[in-house]
């Protein structure tokens, strides 16, 4: 049989060869370059309409939640009023926090309705830094206001990020995450919120003998400040290092509201030496009013910068948002009333299988009392409801009283006793 010449590969819609073009997607028995596929997907949008796309990514089991409607736009109020179903406490960081968000919003939403302010007048955004200890509600809190508003929102670590040509993940992948959120509707995402965690440990490091740079320190926070203020930058959608040759997203970080958190261990210490409270004798008529046992709610830009964050940075964070500490009666609070409280929820895991599940009144204060005593903020309600209840949902029958299961005080010291978690308290 004499064989044909071999074609090289081309566009079976416009002819261009596989050197012309972008992309070449091949099929069974033809192929499509990048821009027949983009040319062929406006002709579906123009017949069918973009919803079309999303509701089939909707239903979906992999697809991902639409946020191509207006935004929900609430007073501030009405926003703290949602932010105390499912957090207690931190009132003052509720309210500050909802004014922020609503200003930041109102702003974008005058922009899209083509309203003009006064000629000489440009709001800026405000973005937002939050100072708290460790489980005092900072992510939940920004997780919880971003579902309000129904627009995308994404954590990421600042621990892993690096200066630009070092191992580690580069700035940019902040916004590729929030892209992957919303199914890659740029649109979408430039109205979108990030939360960046952890942002107190890439303070510059002081008094370091090393002689290396500081790669994950001042230099994460150089790469954070355009993006902080507002730019366009180039997003590769699944990560440049091991993608180079995807093609760029441009995304405008104008209208995206960054909310950075962390806890700044030891700034207690900076605060104290600014308001004076560590001297001895004679002293301001003022310092008798200042409250030792929460330092934190006088944090100012100062203290952060003092801390370690450089100005440039700590200038684009203008609005500083102080969480308090956790006490017995908010820790037992936050156990058992918001919406997805933490007993809520394993009395609904007993309920499958028919069984009642209460916890008396001191049970509760004590689990509240360990998790303070253990330094562990609310995530520690979790670890210490394991402990305790573990043994009762293996095998719930020698403890139950009629399909109903109480755990008592004495129940809970005993089975807390014997697991790991008791030499927290000689560590402590």
């Amino acid at each position: 049989m004499k064989k044909g010449k071999t074609t090289p590969p081309h566009c079976s819609f416009c002819g261009g060869s596989e050197e012309d073009v972008d992309i070449l997607i091949s099929g069974l028995e033809a192929q499509i370059c990048d821009s027949c596929a983009e040319r062929a997907l406006e002709m579906v949008d123009h017949h069918l309409g973009p919803e079309h796309r999303r509701r089939e990514s909707s239903s979906s089991p992999l697809g991902s939640k639409s946020f191509s409607g207006s935004i929900n736009l609430v007073p501030p109020r009405e926003l703290k009023t949602f932010l105390d179903k499912y957090i207690i406490g931190q009132d003052e960081a509720k309210k500050v926090l909802s004014v922020a968000v609503y200003n930041h919003y109102k702003r974008i939403k005058q922009r899209e309705a083509g309203k003009k302010l006064d000629s000489d007048v440009e709001i800026e955004k405000s973005n937002v830094l939050f100072v708290g200890q460790t489980g005092t509600g900072k992510t939940l809190m920004a997780r919880t206001i971003a579902r309000t508003l129904n627009v995308p929102f994404t954590i990421v670590d600042a621990t892993v990020f690096t200066e630009a040509g070092y191992v580690g993940e580069d700035i940019e992948s902040i916004l590729a995450r929030l892209l992957q959120v919303c199914d890659y509707d740029v649109a979408a995402a430039e109205r979108g919120i990030v939360y960046i965690d952890e942002v107190d440990k890439i303070a510059r490091k002081q008094d370091n003998p090393s002689i290396t740079r500081d790669v994950s320190g001042e230099g994460v926070q150089q790469g954070l400040l355009k993006m902080l203020e507002g730019a366009e930058l180039l997003v590769p959608p699944q990560g440049g290092r091991k993608h180079p040759d995807q093609k760029m997203l441009k995304v405008n970080t104008q209208n995206i509201l960054f909310i950075c958190g962390g806890a700044f261990d030891g700034i207690e210490k900076i605060i104290a030496r600014r308001v004076n409270t560590s001297v001895i004798g004679y002293s301001n008529q003022q310092i008798e009013k200042v409250d030792r046992e929460n330092l934190l709610q006088y944090v100012t830009h100062q203290d952060i910068k003092t801390f370690g964050l450089i100005p440039e940075l700590v200038g684009r964070l203008p609005v500083i948002v102080h969480l308090d500490p956790l006490d017995v009666e908010t820790l037992s609070l936050i156990l058992t009333e918001p919406k997805n409280a933490l007993l809520k929820q394993y009395q609904a895991l007993f309920a499958m299988e028919d069984i009642e599940l209460v916890l008396t009144d001191d049970c509760v204060s004590f689990i509240a009392e360990k998790a303070l005593e253990y330094k562990l903020g609310a995530r520690g309600l979790r670890s210490l409801c394991e402990a305790i209840l573990t043994d009762a949902m293996y095998d719930p029958a020698p403890h139950m009283k009629s399909k109903q299961l109480v755990i008592d005080q004495k129940y809970a010291m005993d089975k807390l006793d014997r697991s790991r978690l008791s030499k927290l308290s000689i560590a402590v």
